[in-house]
Order: C-alpha cells, then sequence, then structure tokens
C-alpha cells in the first residue's frame, strides 16, 4: 500500500516537474512572483479575512492538467463529429488531439502547453503551494503541535 503511495506522489511531481521544465523560465518566474504577491497582499493584518475566500478559490482552481484533459476532450470530439457529418479529413484532428495529449503525459509538454500556460493555468502543486502558505499565514499548523494525526489530516486537506 506504502508503496503505491509513494508511486502516485512521485508519478504527480514528476508531472508538475516536466510541466515546469517545459515552461519558459519568464513564465515560472511570473507564476511564483504571482504566489509571492499573493502571500504578500494577505500577510496584511487588514486582508485575514480574505484568506479563507482565497483557499476556496484556489480549491475550485482546474489546472494545467485538467484544463488540457478537457481541451483534448472536446476536440477529439469535434474531430469525430466532423469526421462523421462534413468529411472524413477531420478525423484526423481526433488523432493529432490524442496524440498531443498521450505526449503530455509521457513528455510533459505538448504544443497547447505554452498557450494555455500563457493564459494562466499553473500546475496542482502551484496552485497547492500557494494554498498551503495561505494556510500557513492563518496560523492553522500553530495548533498541530507534534500531533502526527493531525499532522496528517492538515497535509490532506
Amino acid at each position: 500500500m506504502k508503496v503505491a503511495a509513494h508511486f502516485k506522489k512521485d508519478m504527480a511531481n514528476n508531472g508538475t516537474e516536466r510541466t515546469r521544465k517545459n515552461t519558459s523560465p519568464i513564465l515560472n518566474q511570473k507564476i511564483d512572483q504571482e504566489i509571492r504577491e499573493n502571500l504578500e497582499l494577505y500577510s496584511d493584518a487588514e486582508q485575514q479575512e480574505g484568506i479563507a475566500e482565497r483557499i476556496e478559490e484556489l480549491n475550485k482552481e482546474w489546472d494545467i492538467d485538467r484544463s488540457l484533459q478537457l481541451n483534448s476532450a472536446l476536440t477529439a470530439i469535434t474531430g469525430l463529429c466532423l469526421g462523421l457529418l462534413v468529411n472524413k479529413k477531420w478525423f484526423a484532428l481526433s488523432f493529432i488531439t490524442s496524440a498531443f495529449l498521450a505526449q503530455h503525459s509521457i513528455q510533459g509538454w505538448c504544443p497547447p502547453l505554452p498557450l494555455f500556460r500563457k493564459l494562466g493555468f499553473r500546475t496542482r502543486k502551484e496552485i497547492d503551494k500557494e494554498k498551503y502558505a495561505l494556510k500557513a499565514l492563518r496560523g492553522d499548523f500553530k495548533r498541530i503541535g507534534l500531533n502526527p494525526g493531525k499532522a496528517y489530516l492538515a497535509a490532506n486537506e
């Protein structure tokens, strides 16, 4: 059981690292800077009440993988429909889209990735980094102390 959980965590981290590796350093710096700016904003005592709302926004934020998956599914369905209704050449759109999604799964890069990153889609790890930093600012982890059960719950919120 522990091996499977470790493997899943390792794969998730590798996906994030591959995505960041395949994103321009300037864009990665911009994303990191936005996280720092958000944390700076909410570190102000007057903004503390907004932390819960921001965390809820982060919980609802779509990460880059989810966005690419939806984009691929919709494009593939479009290609199938157009292939059936308009011209068989449109089936190529479904094939190409599936190839892009497979490429992203294997390499962490596909042609739409730079566009989606420029549009502001972040990795799950980037979103979680901001979320947990906000929780730390709010003081959520002071109550944990040395209690492993509480620590586990905090890490899995």
